[in-house]
């Protein structure tokens, strides 16, 4: 069963969290059970976390957060979209939820935020599970591309059969898109009076994006005290040379990886992703 939970963030965004649990289980253990916060990426969104956070609700309290900007959390037209925002709003949903010390666990910037809040107050972090995020800067060049990009989707779709068609097979700026992907973006559609549109500003997210891209974020990541896992697909945007530079950083890092997956190693490959992670999980969690 999914339930939502609205928790205020940082400015009175009101923020989506969905709890992933059994009702009367949960009522029972839920003063004993740890707590674990899954960060989605850019453009993702709460759902896109369902295959981990249902199996992890056997042993945990698992929680996703839409995060500002994404799902059915607020969009604020004026933002912020800031890093201090998206790192504020998590903490408020970790105090607010009772969900500390919490093992945070993020995909791509939500992976970034992730670290950031467990530099900045490592009193409400246990555990980190970083996924596909890379901590040197990726210029502007990087940021002129996904501005082309998001300029090039044929928006609106007519249907979700034709969203997941052009992100899973005919996308020309990826390289070998997969269906996996074509679903991934489905999730974040909605259906408007002339065909399908995402829940998202696509202007918002390069905000979001702006706001890591020119800046390296090594200094953060040394001064994450916790356990700390980086994962990254085989054919993900993280690199396994830089993975295992952030993993030395790091000072309690470990290192693993999920073959036969891309960026999206969660949602690709939910099974080699849990092996991945389950025993870095079951070392940091159990009693």
């Amino acid at each position: 069963m999914v339930r939502r939970i609205d928790v205020t963030g940082a400015d009175g965004v009101r923020l989506a969290a969905w709890e992933f649990a059994d009702p009367p289980k949960r009522r029972e253990e839920t003063e004993r059970a740890s707590g674990v916060l899954l960060l989605h990426g850019l453009m993702g969104r709460a759902s896109h976390w369902a295959a981990t956070a249902r199996w992890l609700s056997e042993r945990h309290r698992a929680i996703a957060l839409d995060q500002r900007g994404h799902g059915r959390s607020d969009k604020p037209s004026g933002g912020p979209f800031t890093r201090e925002a998206y790192v504020a709003d998590a903490e408020a949903a970790i105090e607010q939820l009772g969900l500390g010390p919490v093992t945070l666990i993020g995909h791509s910037m939500g992976a970034l935020t992730a670290w950031q809040l467990a530099a900045k107050r490592p009193d409400l972090v246990r555990a980190l599970i970083i996924c596909d995020m890379r901590a040197s800067a990726l210029g502007a060049a990087s940021q002129r591309e996904w501005a082309d990009w998001f300029r090039a989707w044929p928006v609106p779709f007519a249907t979700l059969a034709d969203v997941r068609k052009w992100f899973g097979e005919d996308d020309p700026w990826v390289e070998r898109p997969t269906p996996a992907r074509g679903e991934f973006f489905a999730e974040v559609m909605a259906e408007s009076a002339d065909g399908w549109r995402p829940v998202f500003s696509r202007r918002q997210m390069l905000t979001s994006r702006e706001t890591w891209v020119h800046d390296a974020h090594w200094e953060e990541l040394a001064h994450v005290q916790c356990p700390t896992l980086v994962v990254r697909g085989l054919d993900g945007e993280l690199g396994r040379a830089e993975a295992q530079e952030m993993v030395r950083v790091l000072p309690r890092g470990q290192y693993a990886e999920v073959t036969d997956a891309g960026h999206l190693a969660h949602y690709d490959q939910p099974e080699a992703w849990r092996a991945a992670i389950e025993p870095f999980l079951d070392g940091v969690l159990t009693p």
